[in-house]
């Protein structure tokens, strides 16, 4: 009898406990976002009212591309006046690398702490000595241009908090995309996605959740999280949001093909003027 009824209790309280956890770790995962916002909001008042520029590039001089929007180190400057590193920008404004991490992603990144406080001079003690970069499980839009494939128009990232006319206000939601290199064929996200099994972390990348999917089917139910310039965070649904792909020249055309790249993003269609 007392057997049966410790039963009955722990079917009532143990998805409880996992709710609670889940609500915990939304709130957490806003409060990140919202202190990211805030963060860029001071750079910004400390220089000229411009938010840092992107690191998420790949190549040097007038020979560049974009990169993942999750980049948050880059390989190298882009120039000698431009750092590689997020961290360079913003670490005097967010001292604690766990705010730039997704709190419902599979695992934190094993040296999220030490590549954010060695910014542009990170280098993986695990590999050769080399500029590693490192991608993280948000996508950062600040002064990023990307391809929005659904209405072949251009995705331009805030450029400082009174960016306005044909700047988005968006700076950073979490992670949720399709047909990534790690994951072909499948939707990733730093959410966790029912039924997902976990891609796990590489010595350069941070591990997230991935479902096998057609995009042109139904997309894994999930609610995801954005802030924006006005230092509000949003959540919205996967299922009101727009394909982008990542762009071959600083103009922001062509896009990449299918498959190279990371392939799709997707941002809310709410942050689309």
């Amino acid at each position: 009898m007392v057997i049966s009824i410790i039963s009955v209790l722990m079917g009532i309280l143990v998805p409880a406990a996992n709710l609670v956890r889940r609500q915990a770790r939304a709130l957490l995962g806003m409060r990140n976002q919202r202190e990211i916002s805030n963060a860029l909001t001071l750079y910004a008042m400390d220089n000229k009212d411009r938010y840092p520029q992107s690191v998420a590039t790949v190549g040097t001089g007038e020979e560049w591309s974009w990169s993942d929007p999750t980049k948050m180190i880059g390989i190298k400057e882009r120039s000698p006046q431009m750092h590689r590193a997020m961290s360079a920008y913003l670490a005097d404004y967010i001292p604690d690398a766990k705010t730039m991490f997704c709190p419902n992603a599979p695992q934190r990144y094993k040296y999220l702490q030490e590549a954010w406080d060695a910014g542009d001079d990170w280098n993986n003690p695990d590999t050769a000595p080399r500029t590693d970069p490192l991608g993280g499980t948000y996508c950062f839009y600040w002064n990023y241009v990307g391809y929005l494939s659904e209405s072949q128009t251009l995705f331009r990232g805030p450029t400082g908090p009174a960016s306005m006319g044909r700047y988005n206000q968006l700076l950073v939601t979490d992670y949720f995309g399709h047909d990534h290199w790690r994951s072909p064929g499948a939707f990733g996200s730093c959410e966790r996605l029912k039924g997902a099994r976990i891609v796990e972390e590489t010595q350069l990348l941070s591990s997230y959740w991935a479902v096998d999917g057609d995009p042109l089917e139904a997309m894994p139910d999930v609610k995801l999280r954005a802030a924006f310039t006005d230092g509000h965070v949003e959540t919205y649904s996967s299922s009101d949001v727009v394909p982008m792909k990542i762009s071959t020249t600083p103009e922001g055309v062509p896009p990449y093909p299918d498959g190279f790249a990371g392939g799709t993003f997707f941002v809310p269609r709410s942050a689309l003027p």
